[in-house]
């Protein structure tokens, strides 16, 4: 699950530079850089159990658990065809990957959208993706505390 590039940056650093973009339409450039850092995304994962449901273009999600003492912590990759869901992916695995599961399932991404202003700027049919990339997310936490 080392395909991701170490560079990438936080959450918090992705909200600060979303502080600093006052256009949309560059602001919708960054978020198409931010999917260009995701790195590669092996051919053996692009399967349909890693397939997100729900989204018009096509999107992977594979997590690998982890136990750090005694508690699932949970990491993600992801991909897709679509250079701004790429960008979406990239923020969600920001915010959640790497994390206890607990928290995946604490924690509010459908906000942190909103609050990026990114749900008034993209079709509803992206945003309803993002949803679904956040219920996989979620579920896949759910999973590994269930275990």
């Amino acid at each position: 699950m080392d395909q991701q590039i170490a560079a990438a940056p936080s959450m918090n650093e992705i909200i600060d530079n979303f502080s600093l973009l006052e256009e949309w339409d560059e602001r919708y450039r960054y978020v198409i850089e931010l999917g260009s850092g995701l790195g590669m995304f092996p051919e053996s994962a692009r399967t349909d159990a890693n397939k997100v449901q729900g989204c018009v273009s096509q999107v992977w999600l594979a997590t690998s658990v982890q136990r750090r003492g005694g508690e699932p912590v949970l990491t993600f990759i992801g991909d897709s065809d679509a250079h701004i869901v790429r960008g979406l992916v990239a923020i969600l695995i920001a915010m959640l990957s790497d994390r206890p599961a607990r928290e995946i399932v604490a924690a509010d991404p459908i906000a942190l959208f909103e609050e990026l202003g990114l749900r008034e700027h993209l079709t509803p049919q992206r945003s309803n993706g993002f949803r679904s990339m956040v219920g996989r997310m979620r579920a896949d936490a759910l999973m590994a505390l269930s275990q």
